[in-house]
């Protein structure tokens, strides 16, 4: 199995390389072939897009990989929404996910019904804000609050005033917002 392997560190003082011992000899122990070492250092685990990150996705999405190997979840994404949206996509793409230190391997079959357990807790979650979202919608509604953004007066007597001096349609507003 071709695995990309991803480590992170949060500052450039700290280092890599107990994540990447460990992962090499993950993949060594498996027989899996390493493809590529994507190492962020210096990056916040809570920025979606980081250079070796998106390289990696976008080595997936191209199917040079078939798993990718991190070694804790934090070092891989520090939100539960960034996690499981990349997780959601590798298994769009048939590309395996496998966290070393806590043990799950979506490549196997346990591993793939834990993180079904884990999309569907997520999907539940969505679902809830999604109806307390609504319900606080009906709610305002019912008590009479307009939603939406303010209406604006025209004064249609200003706009004419402006076009005959010159100015297009396209002026008017930026010229005076009547």
């Amino acid at each position: 199995m071709r695995v990309g392997i991803y480590a992170r560190v949060s500052t450039k003082d700290q280092s890599c390389e107990l994540q990447l011992r460990d992962l090499r000899a993950y993949c060594a122990a498996r027989g899996f072939t390493i493809f590529r070492e994507y190492v962020d250092q210096g990056v916040s685990g809570s920025k979606s897009s980081r250079p070796e990150l998106d390289k990696l996705m976008g080595d997936a999405r191209k199917r040079k990989i078939e798993a990718v190997i991190c070694w804790r979840f934090d070092r891989f994404a520090r939100s539960c929404k960034h996690l499981l949206l990349a997780l959601e996509e590798f298994r769009e793409l048939g590309v395996g996910f496998v966290r070393y230190m806590e043990n799950i391997d979506t490549t196997s079959a346990l591993g793939r019904a834990i993180f079904t357990i884990v999309a569907a807790v997520a999907e539940l979650e969505k679902n809830l804000i999604v109806e307390r979202v609504q319900a606080g919608i009906n709610h305002a509604r019912a008590k009479g609050k307009r939603l939406g953004h303010p209406s604006r007066y025209v004064d249609p007597d200003r706009i004419r005033e402006l076009q005959a001096s010159g100015l297009s349609l396209r002026q008017v507003p930026r010229d005076d917002p009547c």
